[in-house]
């Protein structure tokens, strides 16, 4: 209520720091608000808007040479603070935090910061040339914690001689835990050296004594599938199950598609249409269909499941599915934005199962011009449930007994295997690759308008990990987004899109996917960067030359650092309200409207959709949505999105730490393919090219030679045999040491 005002005195040049006191005298605050003045000025000292000098005098953080903001630790101890964005103010850069500065911070803990020169100067060895988005040449100490980002941590239960302690999960924050003697825990079972707990912290006061903490909950023995999973659900606040009311509504669900369902929807239940998704997909949100018009023109399909028909407004489903924002997968396994029943179930468009859908008919070119977009509320009958592998050797092998040949999905990996390919007679198998080569002829043409028009080819291999029915690693797939994915993915961008234009052009209130263009600064610095490497860019803001430093990025030995480096340069994408375009796909509008199972910024996309875009929609959805409901609901998906990316990239790491463990206790080990990424005195990076894995081949394993570091910094170079290690090389790398708790891999060069 207050806070414009405050602000307004203290941002003025003239302003001399005051008690509260005399604040409120200065500002002429009456004195029956005094009370409620006080406590607002209170409550943004603990924020850390304001903050306190001696004599309890008021300033802005600036003012006293403070700052607010976030840490991020590091292993070695040092951290770098991220400060807060300030209304009107200038947004600065990260500070770097010596290890001895970081007083009683831990990783993650929102503070205040005293800033001062640093002595030290983090520049890059090559060039000095900072690093896109490196700390500012000013460093900080911290002086006071504002929030904790953790009142309790996972971590693994060890005993000294003297004690008991718990070693974080989290390799960043990195002091031990003190708990009490486990023989004294009421805790069920018992604690035993080697389990993974939950730790709950006490107050953290004296940075030269370790913090303490109480035990109070045992979940299984440490580094075992089951007790990594239930760590994973605490760290990230997700919940695989659902409240009894909720299992209690979906319970009032039929468990097929009724007649009454199929009242004002098109019936497309003749049309042949298809799935493709990954392997061990879940659920299955979209399905494609394809008509050959008599003009010459093609009309694709977009089909979406219609969740929306069956989560209604205001309900207990409703308000869960939105807390929840998404789900969540983790290797393995899925954290469902809606119970099982629905997103496995009666939303899923499993094969030969009627399902409820919202369809965009896309009418296009054969050269993939798009020359008008049709809605509907429709009911379809999926008919093959392909995988990505399956669907690519429909395009591309030459006879279909090869593509008949590649396996079926396994049963424990899948929400649905689908009929297997043996099973379909020729004429079916005619029909999905003569459907699926003009999909595709369609789709490449649109994908290669779409460059030319400025979108950023982003396009980055996954680490994709099975595990077998126990839940242990057990294959590491490195998958390419080839044509396949292109395939579907051009045509639901192409949904997505013609959804968010209606909206647009109707000035319906609407949940945009947005993407701010980047700070000029930062795509200087890349620049500057890559220059480094010998890459030569131009001027990074002018489109143009920003893809075509991606083309050059495709093929480099360090493609995939680079290219994280320059993800990390620009915004994060995210929801918003009002419709402020997408940089990365070059588009004005564009909104997320295929995948309802799993967002739920689609599910009110799809409510709004049927409510103004198809014929008797109103009479089923009667919600109104206003401008300040949806940006409140996109602000909440923006943070729940970001939760279950850090939780999913948590899950991957346990589980390549996992895989390569395993590796350890075989008879003969594996070898894989690594390039070399960098080259130090002690040893050289590498990355494995099928995993994407990284770690270090330390100089002492390199055991026919003794190696020295070469002026350049590029390689590094047997004393008497003249051997070379430079950087980009391909080498074969066997797992030499796996440590869970720093979650480091060390790797050495196969013989």
């Amino acid at each position: 209520m207050y806070l414009p005002s405050i602000l307004e005195v203290l941002k003025d040049p003239e302003y001399i720091p005051l008690s509260i006191d005399r604040l409120a005298e200065k500002m002429e605050i009456p004195a029956e608000d005094f009370t409620r003045f006080k406590k607002e000025v209170s409550q943004h000292l603990r924020q850390g808007t304001l903050v306190k000098l001696k004599k309890n005098r008021v300033c802005l953080p600036r003012d006293a040479d403070l700052i607010t903001g976030t840490l991020r630790f590091r292993q070695s101890g040092s951290a770098t603070l991220f400060p807060d964005n300030i209304d009107g103010a200038e947004a600065r850069p990260p500070y770097h935090i010596n290890a001895e500065d970081t007083g009683v911070s831990m990783h993650g803990d929102r503070v205040v910061g005293r800033i001062h020169p640093d002595r030290r100067r983090f520049r890059s060895r090559q060039n000095r040339a900072r690093h896109p988005g490196a700390p500012s040449t000013e460093t900080v100490r911290i002086i006071r914690i504002l929030d904790r980002a953790n009142k309790t941590l996972t971590g693994t239960l060890k005993r000294s001689r003297m004690f008991h302690y718990v070693i974080p999960d989290d390799p960043r924050i990195i002091q031990d835990i003190l708990v009490p003697d486990p023989k004294n825990a009421k805790l069920s079972p018992r604690p035993k050296v080697d389990d993974k707990v939950i730790v709950r912290l006490d107050p953290w006061e004296q940075r030269h004594l370790n913090p303490e903490g109480t035990l109070i909950k045992v979940l299984g023995k440490t580094h075992t599938p089951g007790a990594e999973y239930e760590a994973l659900l605490h760290q990230f606040d997700l919940n695989p199950e659902f409240p009894p009311s909720i299992l209690k509504e979906v319970a009032t669900f039929p468990s097929k598609v009724t007649a009454a369902d199929l009242e004002n929807r098109e019936d497309l239940r003749s049309l042949y249409t298809t799935t493709i998704d990954p392997q061990d997909a879940k659920d299955f949100d979209d399905a494609l269909s394809l008509v050959e018009e008599k003009d010459g023109t093609l009309t694709i399909g977009v089909h979406i499941a219609d969740v929306s028909h069956y989560v209604r407004p205001g309900t207990a489903l409703d308000r869960e599915a939105r807390k929840r924002g998404n789900s969540t997968y983790l290797v393995g396994t899925v954290i469902p934005m809606l119970p099982r029943e629905l997103s496995n179930g009666l939303c899923s468009l499993v094969e030969n199962e009627d399902r409820l859908t919202k369809s965009v008919f896309i009418t296009c070119t054969p050269a993939g011009k798009v020359l008008k977009s049709r809605f509907a509320n429709s009911v379809i009958r999926s008919n093959k449930r392909l995988t990505y592998e399956q669907a690519y050797a429909f395009l591309f092998e030459d006879s279909l007994d090869k593509v008949v040949a590649r396996p079926d999905p396994p049963a424990h990996q899948t929400g649905s295997t689908g009929r297997s390919l043996r099973d379909l007679d020729r004429k079916e198998l005619v029909t999905i690759k003569e459907t699926l080569d003009k999909l595709w002829g369609v789709a490449s043409k649109m994908r290669r308008h779409r460059m030319r028009s400025g979108s950023l080819e982003l396009d980055m291999p996954e680490t994709k990990i099975y595990v077998d029915q126990k839940g242990y690693a057990e294959t590491i797939v490195r998958v390419e987004q080839d044509e396949s994915h292109q395939l579907i993915e051009e045509f639901m961008l192409a949904a997505n899109e013609a959804v968010a234009r209606s909206f647009n052009e109707r000035n319906l209130p609407g949940i945009h996917r947005v993407h701010d263009e980047p700070d000029p600064e930062k795509l200087d610095e890349f620049g500057e960067y890559l220059e480094t490497f010998g890459l030569q860019s131009g001027d990074l803001n002018i489109r143009r030359n920003l893809n075509e430093a991606l083309r050059k990025l495709r093929d480099h030995p360090q493609s995939h650092t680079l290219r994280i480096s320059f993800l990390r340069s620009l915004k994060q994408a995210c929801y918003r309200a009002s419709p402020d375009g997408h940089f990365g796909l070059a588009k004005k509008h564009y909104t997320h409207f295929t995948s309802p199972i799993r967002r739920y910024s689609d599910l009110v996309v799809h409510r709004i959709f049927a409510r103004h875009l198809v014929k008797g929609g109103h009479q089923f959805h009667k919600k109104r949505y206003t401008f300040s409901d949806l940006a409140t609901i996109a602000q909440h998906l923006s943070l729940t999105e970001q939760n279950s990316t850090e939780a999913e990239r948590e899950s991957v790491k346990i589980k390549l730490l996992e895989f390569f463990e395993r590796e350890l206790t075989k008879p003969r080990p594996s070898r894989f393919e690594a390039v070399i990424m960098d080259v130090r005195n002690h040893g050289m990076f590498v990355e494995l090219t099928e995993s994407m894995a990284y770690g270090l081949i330390h100089i002492s394993t390199l055991r026919d030679d003794l190696y020295k570091l070469n002026a350049s910094h590029t390689a590094i170079v047997g004393r008497r045999k003249r051997k070379r290690y430079t950087v980009g090389d391909k080498i074969e790398v066997s797992v030499a040491r796996v440590d869970r708790f720093k979650r480091q891999i060390d790797f050495m060069v196969s013989q």
